[in-house]
């Protein structure tokens, strides 16, 4: 598994695929996202790996959401841990952007019909209280730009037909982002270790997945700080108070309407959502 941060001089990549196959898959993508249907694969325009190609189309698709009236209030890294590496069949994480109308709150209702073919996993969330764009991005740097560690669920998603995805196919969609539930317990890096956490969450009462800090690239503040690479190289740093969703601590599990999912995360408490019908039902 891929651990080992990119320099922080480190150019961003680039790629020999044409701009009108990067448009294609991003429009692709984006038809699947406002139309509410998956859609085939991108890696017949871009191929399986191609790193450079996948976040241009994710920039592509992530603009068309702005253009659309949302904010982006923070970022997700994906497939952190080897169990979900192993279930999205890719061997290194990547990263995707989240916006402010993906939050939910701690006991809130889902909406089924905001999503396509969700899967739930629990990770540790962190909110940031300075940016990390300048400097060497090293241990203590991270640690001093954390405000406070916070339990999460992330309902994960993939507008890629049957979750059939390549490693560029998760990239070029946002990361398989799909929605995320915060707790309601904030601890700072002086109350709580995230590398020391252990995991568990239940669907319907039934334990479904383990885990533990060790589990996320080593230690979560180890994926924060990958991130921290990453946007930087790729031009968009993290900052001040952005949520960071770090990565799941175990395997994640799909979900049916009327699901109620529950992670427990020790030092960082409990955080629920119910999977509901539709935006017209829950809200009724």
């Amino acid at each position: 598994m891929s651990t080992s941060p990119h320099p922080a001089a480190a150019a961003a990549p680039t790629t020999d695929v044409s701009p009108e196959a990067i448009a294609e898959a991003a429009d692709r993508l984006v038809a699947a996202h406002f139309g509410g249907e998956a859609c085939t694969p991108v890696r017949d325009l871009i191929g399986r790996d191609d790193v450079a190609a996948a976040y241009q189309i994710q920039e592509r698709l992530n603009a068309a959401k702005v253009e659309r009236g949302v904010r982006v209030v923070g970022r997700k890294i994906g497939a952190t841990s080897e169990a979900v590496q192993t279930q999205l069949g890719v061997d290194q994480p990547d990263f995707g952007v989240l916006f402010d109308d993906m939050g939910f709150g701690d006991g809130e209702v889902i909406p089924s019909d905001r999503l396509i073919q969700p899967k739930a996993e629990a990770e540790v969330a962190f909110v940031l209280k300075a940016d990390l764009a300048e400097g060497p991005l090293d241990d203590a740097q991270i640690r001093g730009a954390i405000d406070y560690a916070v339990a999460a669920l992330e309902i994960v998603d993939s507008r890629i037909r049957d979750w059939d995805i390549s490693f560029a196919d998760t990239v070029a969609d946002n990361a398989s982002s799909g929605l995320y539930v915060l707790g309601t317990e904030h601890l700072t890096l002086d109350e709580v270790e995230p590398v020391d956490v252990t995991m568990t969450m239940s669907i319907n009462g039934e334990e479904v997945s383990t885990g533990n800090g060790a589990a996320c690239l080593g230690d979560p503040l180890k994926a924060v700080a990958w991130l921290a690479h990453q946007a930087r190289t790729f031009g968009e740093p993290l900052r001040a108070g952005q949520v960071i969703l770090s990565g799941a601590l175990g395997p994640m599990r799909p979900l049916a309407p009327g699901d109620h999912v529950t992670a427990t995360i020790t030092g960082l408490g409990t955080v629920s959502t119910r999977f509901g019908t539709t935006t017209q039902e829950d809200n009724a």
